[in-house]
């Protein structure tokens, strides 16, 4: 087992990775940057660096000021988190060529599935069912045009390198086809350092629905059942996740899970991944990509299944074999609501400022995954998430109950959240029937 992990990553993900060294008795070096000085994550490490200035370019994503942290501090494993570096394949090589442990999967398998296009011709050709679309990146205007006359309006510019619901243009008809390719394209570029996209035919209102798995150095490979995922804004941005799958059924809930774990097998995988499905109205289930990294959500997996994750990421990593040899049986319902500092009154504009006051919910069946507290600033530099708000339930009208409960307890003061319009969400007749698909916000709450 590792002596000693750097966490490069910062706010409540960083707090996750802290607890989980600790629990495992691995000490846990913090880095931050002169904006998070004063950080949650900072405050629980064993030490602590400061790798740069505020802005996440010359702090969390500069590899070498976090390399040199990890050598100086002696640090045989970095756990990257989420986001950032997380599935960047050069910075896994890096860890390896420097002989420290990467705490996820291979460089070779972050590289397939981390150009989609790619990745989408790797599960046709394990026999996964994927979308109708381009298998490589569309180039010249004519190839573009060509592509789209075959799979038809409307259909979907998604960048290759592409992530969190950036880079994607929904197109439904050629007029605006080659203006939205280019605007797709400077998006990726800015957001992910390639320009490249593809086309895909747009599947109307469907339910995202993931999968998690979870596969060791030994060949074994288990998944960890499915999440509903479909509660997001028009942005893609998911505000809302819950596990089991609601009105699912249990012939397409197991044939999920065997797709994942199949196409997690198809590229080698290693360590925790999310393999995710677009789900028809027909109930056909697409591949849509495969996320090499802990997910934010990966809380509502925990609390149906017992499980701890990030605990079996770090002992995957140091060589050990799953902590299952079938999938755990999954028991009760769970949802986790995501604490924005947003203002829902101005389109979900950020809403920076100081925390003047914050208690956060408890009670019976009630997690807060969080990195705020009383005093804490909240800058516009990195993304607004403030908390991650979980409850597990029997079934799933108490977790629905039970999340408004905790939700009404909360208490984030000097500064607009999301908080209140959760609380719309959890009342919505609608959702209230398990009736969701990645229409649901713009539907039934019309504002999203």
């Amino acid at each position: 087992m590792f002596k000693r992990i750097l966490v490069a990553n910062r706010s409540e993900i960083a707090v996750r990775i802290i607890r989980a060294c600790h629990e495992l008795g691995i000490e846990a070096i913090a880095v931050y940057s002169e904006a998070d000085r004063e950080a949650l994550h900072v405050q629980m490490a064993d030490h602590s660096v400061c790798i740069g200035p505020p802005a996440a370019r010359e702090s969390y994503l500069n590899v070498p000021n976090i390399m040199s942290a990890a050598m100086i501090h002696g640090c045989d494993a970095i756990h990257p988190g989420l986001g950032f570096l997380a599935e960047n394949a050069d910075f896994a090589e890096i860890c390896e060529t420097c002989g420290i442990t990467f705490i996820g999967p291979t460089v070779e398998a972050i590289g397939k599935m981390g150009d989609k296009a790619r990745a989408r011709r790797i599960m046709h050709e394990a026999g996964v069912p994927v979308i109708r679309g381009t298998s490589e990146a569309v180039e010249d205007e004519a190839s573009i045009l060509k592509a789209a006359a075959d799979f038809g309006y409307p259909l979907r510019v998604k960048a290759s390198l592409g992530g969190g619901g950036r880079g994607i243009r929904i197109v439904h008809s050629e007029e605006e086809l080659l203006r939205s390719v280019q605007l797709a394209r400077a998006e990726a570029k800015a957001a992910f350092g390639s320009p490249d996209v593809y086309l895909e035919r747009d599947v109307q209102e469907p339910r995202h629905i993931e999968v998690q798995i979870m596969a060791d150095k030994h060949g074994n490979v288990c998944h960890l059942w499915e999440r509903e995922c479909s509660v997001q804004t028009r942005f893609n941005q998911k505000l809302l996740e819950e596990a089991p799958a609601p009105r699912l059924g249990r012939p397409l809930r197991r044939r999920l899970a065997d797709l994942a774990v199949h196409a997690a097998r198809a590229v080698g995988y290693v360590n925790a991944g999310t393999v995710e499905f677009l789900v028809d109205r027909y109930g056909n289930p697409f591949f849509l990509e495969m996320n090499t990294r802990l997910q934010v959500e990966h809380p509502v997996t925990e609390m149906t299944t017992g499980t701890d994750i990030v605990k079996e990421q770090i002992r995957i990593a140091a060589g050990e074999r799953l902590a299952w040899d079938k999938p755990p049986v999954a028991v009760g319902h769970a949802i986790e609501c995501r604490i924005d500092a947003r203002d829902t009154q101005r389109g979900f504009a950020p809403s920076p400022g100081r925390i003047t006051l914050f208690v956060p919910p408890g009670g019976p069946g009630v997690r807060c995954d969080t990195h705020i507290y009383t005093g804490f600033e909240v800058t516009t530099f990195y993304d607004p998430l403030l908390a991650k708000v979980i409850v597990h339930g029997r079934d799933r009208f108490e977790a629905i109950r039970r999340m408004q409960r905790a939700l009404r307890e909360m208490r984030i003061e000097g500064i607009q959240t999301t908080r209140d319009y959760h609380l719309r969400i959890l009342s919505n007749a609608f959702f209230r029937r398990g009736e969701v698909d990645t229409s649901f916000l713009r539907r039934h709450m019309g504002d999203a």
